[in-house]
């Protein structure tokens, strides 16, 4: 997902040939704290539906076919009841059955879900979707794919450096890590400022540095 953000391609010696020409830029990166564990993340954290979709997935069949397991495994869904959980930030208070705090804008390397997302920003861009019915996740994928999700009824959009993620229900609630299970809610999510330096083509850092609004940051 990383090297797809970065627009230099998925294969290890296409972008190792790339690397005398990046440009060194230093990031915040996430930090989530469960009652399992405690731990830094890159790209994004994602609670409920997708979580649940990553702890369900077919380890062999994941093998076989890659990313294509998780479409199978999200479209399984459909049909069934999601539990609801709270989210909470300084400015905003809701329930959903999928949070996404993400900081990149890319999604599995198919879809943009955080279209306002940065790496070189300092906050999540977190996407909510709301209701306990997985039919309007069908609703909610073709937003996602035509970029009118953040103007749907039921899709909200956070800007926020701070996540508090509750178990509102007493339903075991998955939460996932860059595609990685990593327990249950209840969770905190936290930007973590100048945690990395990234190594990144310098057409990514203007666009973003630009759209970010933030200074250069080098080393």
């Amino acid at each position: 997902m990383l090297c797809v953000e970065l627009g230099i391609g998925t294969r290890i010696v296409e972008a190792a040939r790339q690397l005398g020409t990046m440009v060194p830029q230093r990031i915040a990166a996430g930090h989530i704290e469960t009652k399992e564990q405690s731990r830094y993340f890159l790209l994004m954290a994602g609670a409920g539906f997708d979580a649940l979709i990553v702890y369900n997935v077919d380890t062999a069949l994941k093998a076989r076919i890659g990313r294509a397991a998780y479409w199978l495994g999200g479209f399984s869904q459909f049909g069934r009841t999601l539990p609801e959980f709270s989210v909470r930030t300084s400015a905003h208070t809701s329930k959903c059955s999928f949070a996404l705090a993400s900081r990149v804008r890319n999604y599995g390397g198919d879809l943009w879900i955080a279209r306002g997302a940065s790496l070189l920003s300092d906050e999540f861009e977190l996407v909510l979707f709301e209701g306990p019915n997985s039919l309007p996740y069908v609703k909610y994928l073709f937003g996602v794919i035509t970029g009118r999700a953040a103007d749907m009824r039921g899709v909200s959009i956070v800007r926020t450096d701070t996540v508090h993620l509750e178990n509102s229900e007493g339903k075991g609630i998955y939460i996932q890590v860059d595609g990685e299970f990593v327990g249950r809610l209840p969770a905190t999510l936290r930007i973590v400022p100048r945690a990395l330096t990234l190594m990144m083509p310098p057409s990514f850092r203007q666009s973003h540095l630009a759209s970010a609004g933030v200074l250069a940051a080098d080393g």
